[in-house]
C-alpha cells in the first residue's frame, strides 16, 4: 500500500492529516501497527519494500486544494482509489455541518466520524 497526497504550496504539514487518517483506518482493518508500518518517503539504496509497509508520499505545490490516492499495489495489478478536492468550499461546508452538530453537545471529544453519523 502506498498513500500519495498533494496539496498547496503553503500547506506546512506532511503527510496531511487525511493521509494520515488513511493509513490509520487500513492498518488497523489488516491489523497493523500503523507506527511499526508506516514509512515515510523513500531516498537512496533503501533495500527491498516490505510488503507490510504503508507508504506515505507528500507532493506540494501551486493551488493544489487537495488530492488522496491510495494504491493497492500487487504483482501485475494495481487498484487505486483517489479523491480530489476542487474547491475549499468543500471544507467550509463540512465545518459548518460540524458546528451544527456541536451546537447543543455537551463538552466531549468528537471528530468528524460523530458529525457524519458513522460511529
Amino acid at each position: 500500500m502506498e498513500i500519495l497526497e498533494a496539496h498547496h504550496r503553503h500547506k506546512i504539514d506532511a503527510p496531511s492529516g487525511t493521509a494520515l487518517k488513511f493509513g490509520e483506518v487500513i492498518a488497523r482493518a489488516l491489523g497493523r501497527d500503523l507506527g511499526r508500518t508506516a514509512v515515510y518517503e523513500r531516498k537512496g539504496e533503501v533495500g527491498e519494500r516490505d510488503s507490510k509497509a504503508i507508504g506515505f508520499h507528500s507532493v506540494r505545490g501551486g493551488d493544489i486544494v487537495g488530492e488522496h490516492t491510495v494504491m493497492f499495489i500487487g504483482e501485475g495489478e494495481r487498484a487505486e482509489i483517489t479523491v480530489r478536492s476542487g474547491s475549499r468550499a468543500t471544507y467550509a461546508l463540512g465545518a459548518l455541518r460540524a458546528a451544527r452538530f456541536l451546537k447543543d453537545k455537551n463538552g466531549g471529544l468528537y471528530d468528524m466520524q460523530d458529525v457524519l453519523g458513522l460511529r
